[in-house]
C-alpha cells in the first residue's frame, strides 16, 4: 500500500508532463487531418502515416505501463503489439497499405478492444472514462462493419477510419492532459 506522500509524488511526476499529452492530441489531429487529405493513390504515405499512427500508439501504452498499477502487462502487451506493428508497417509502407487494408476489421476492432478495456480500468478514477467507452464501442462496431467490405472499398475505408481514429485518440489524448494536469494541482494541495 502507498503512503500519501508516495501517491502525491508519483501524482506529482505524472502531472509535470501533462503537456505531452495535449501535444500528442494535437498530432493525432493532425495527422487525421493529412490524412483524410489523401486519396488511395497515396499508397506508401498512406501506409508509412498509417504506421507512424500505430508507432506512437503503441509508445503511449508503454509509457501507461510505467505508471500503471495491478494493468501494467496488459497495457505493455498492447503496447508491444502497436510499437511492432507501426515500425513494420512504416519499413514496407506500401505493402503494409495492403495488408493492412485486409486486416482494417480487425485493426479496428483491436483498437476498440483496448480502448474498451482502458475505460473500465479508468472507471472510478477518472470522471470522463465514458468518453473512452464510446470511443471504443464506436471502433469496435466500425471494425466489424470493415470486416465485411472488399479490397477496393478497404482502400477508401482505411482512409475515412483512420482519420477518424486519429481525431478520436487525439481528443481522448487532449481530455486526458486537463485531467493529468489536475491530478497534480490537487496533489500539491495535499
Amino acid at each position: 500500500m502507498a503512503t500519501r506522500e508516495e501517491v502525491k509524488e508519483v501524482a506529482s511526476d505524472v502531472a509535470r508532463w501533462w503537456w505531452l499529452w495535449m501535444v500528442a492530441g494535437i498530432a493525432w489531429i493532425l495527422v487525421a487531418m493529412i490524412i483524410l487529405q489523401l486519396d488511395a493513390a497515396s499508397v506508401r504515405t498512406v501506409g508509412f502515416i498509417v504506421g507512424a499512427m500505430l508507432f506512437v500508439a503503441g509508445i503511449q501504452y508503454l509509457l501507461i505501463a510505467m505508471y500503471a498499477e495491478g494493468w501494467k502487462w496488459l497495457w505493455g502487451a498492447f503496447g508491444t503489439v502497436l510499437v511492432v506493428a507501426g515500425a513494420t508497417a512504416m519499413i514496407n509502407p506500401a505493402k503494409a497499405f495492403g495488408n493492412v487494408a485486409d486486416m482494417l476489421g480487425f485493426l479496428f476492432a483491436f483498437v476498440g478492444i483496448i480502448w474498451i478495456v482502458e475505460a473500465l480500468a479508468m472507471h472510478g478514477l477518472n470522471d470522463f472514462w465514458w468518453l473512452t467507452l464510446v470511443a471504443g464501442i464506436l471502433m469496435l462496431v466500425i471494425g466489424f462493419w470493415a470486416g465485411g467490405q472488399f479490397f477496393f472499398d478497404k482502400a477508401y475505408i482505411l482512409l475515412v477510419f483512420a482519420g477518424m481514429w486519429a481525431i478520436m485518440r487525439g481528443l481522448l489524448d487532449m481530455i486526458r492532459a486537463f485531467q493529468i494536469r489536475m491530478i497534480g494541482k490537487i496533489a500539491a494541495e495535499l
